[in-house]
């Protein structure tokens, strides 16, 4: 009777009065599926504040959870994927990158960033998995040796952030030689004196594992990332045999020595603070 008296008082709401719930003004955890004011979740570094799990983010996240407030600048933003082998399986490799190039605004699986860490210089590549699958084709790999030659010019240590299924297939050979290419600008960087980070995250697989992801001067991962070459289906079937329990996770492979440390993306700031300033405090090799 209520809801009549409401109508014969002429205090009814109609359905073009209703307020809706802006879009993106939530955040729902993809594992705990508890829910989280989109607000507070960026805050939280893109962590859940419920179950700690780390959403999967792109480089302009990590430069903003990494880099001091207005000090990062991108570069080699002008670098292009081509498609050299004119590669079509589903749909031809041009059209793909068109597509993605469009759906992302990115260029390439890849940005480099230049910026401040608590006052202190950092160069940082980052991986961006929305960018078919953060696959490494030529551009990566070229971008990542410009950043590294960037780094050792200036003497800056440089940071890789890894988050990538793999080499490209769609570049064939021409993805594979990034493995060596890099590998062998990070020698140089060595050579040099100048510190190399490498932050793996979820997933770092592939020819990324088998190159600059795991030649780290200090190798960190977040919590709970798988990181391996193959998969673990892939090796399963290879073996025969059931892989062990948390095979291929962080917290697998800082108990068998592959990573240095795993740290909170929370921690994350604080942590590369610490190693800047500890590396600043003794001069770097000349």
């Amino acid at each position: 009777m209520s809801w009549f008296k409401r109508v014969k008082e002429g205090i009814t709401t109609s359905t073009s009065d209703k307020k809706s719930v802006p879009d993106g003004l939530w955040h729902k955890c993809s594992r705990c599926k508890k829910a989280t004011l989109s607000s507070d979740h960026a805050v939280n570094k893109y962590v859940c504040m419920h179950c700690n799990y780390h959403d999967k983010i792109g480089s302009r996240e990590y430069f903003e959870v990494i880099f001091d407030e207005g000090t990062c600048k991108e570069l080699y933003s002008n670098i292009k994927p081509t498609d050299p082998l004119e590669f079509k399986d589903t749909k031809a490799y041009k059209d793909r990158l068109a597509e993605t190039i469009k759906k992302t605004g990115m260029e390439d699986a890849l940005r480099v960033g230049v910026g401040n860490v608590d006052g202190l210089p950092l160069v940082i590549a980052c991986m961006d998995f929305g960018f078919i699958g953060g696959s490494m084709g030529s551009v990566v790999g070229e971008k990542i040796a410009r950043a590294i030659d960037y780094g050792r010019e200036n003497r800056i240590p440089v940071m890789i952030i890894s988050k990538s299924g793999g080499a490209r297939m769609m570049e064939a050979a021409f993805s594979l030689m990034q493995m060596a290419k890099t590998s062998a600008k990070l020698a140089l960087l060595g050579q040099a004196g100048v510190p190399y980070i490498s932050l793996l995250t979820d997933p770092t697989t592939g020819g990324v594992t088998a190159s600059f992801a795991m030649l780290g001067d200090i190798n960190i991962a977040e919590p709970e990332a798988l990181i391996g070459f193959a998969g673990p289906r892939v090796i399963r079937e290879t073996i025969g045999k059931d892989l062990p329990k948390g095979f291929q996770s962080s917290e697998f492979l800082l108990e068998h020595g592959f990573v240095d440390i795993i740290v909170p993306r929370t921690e994350l700031k604080q942590k590369l603070s610490t190693l800047l300033h500890l590396w600043a405090e003794k001069p770097m090799a000349m």
